[in-house]
């Protein structure tokens, strides 16, 4: 069964520097182990860093038993739905890729709020000028 994005086509990587996802496999698969959702594909900021740090979830410092390596603003990883829906209400949230943001994340976020935030890029650029 192919993982699916919150556009309904089939899931895109999201990140392999640094390497992402719950399984570390570059996408935001998710899974019974994955009890906090990582399913979102954020282009992290400075603000949504601070942010998810204020709220106990410090992404910038590394932590090699985990294999991560701490983020700076510009990386994509795949972070938990409910802390990127806290920082949306908090007004902190990061851009998200939808094409490889999982449709798990509609579980607990709206995609009018994952929209708002899309960076995500058609495959045409001609679609730009339509």
């Amino acid at each position: 069964m192919v993982d699916r994005n919150v556009l309904g086509g089939e899931l895109e990587p999201c990140g392999s520097d640094p390497v992402t996802g719950f399984y570390r496999d570059g996408c935001c698969n998710t899974g019974p182990e994955d009890r906090g959702s990582h399913t979102i594909c954020a282009v992290v900021t400075a603000e949504f860093l601070e942010h998810q740090r204020r709220i106990g979830n410090d992404l910038s410092t590394p932590v090699p038993d985990y294999r991560f390596p701490g983020l700076v603003p510009g990386d994509r990883w795949c972070v938990t739905a409910a802390n990127w829906l806290r920082a949306d209400q908090d007004g902190a949230a990061s851009p998200v890729v939808l094409a490889s943001t999982h449709e798990r994340a509609l579980e607990i976020v709206p995609l009018e709020a994952l929209q708002q935030h899309s960076v995500d890029v058609p495959a045409h650029p001609g679609a730009l000028e339509e």
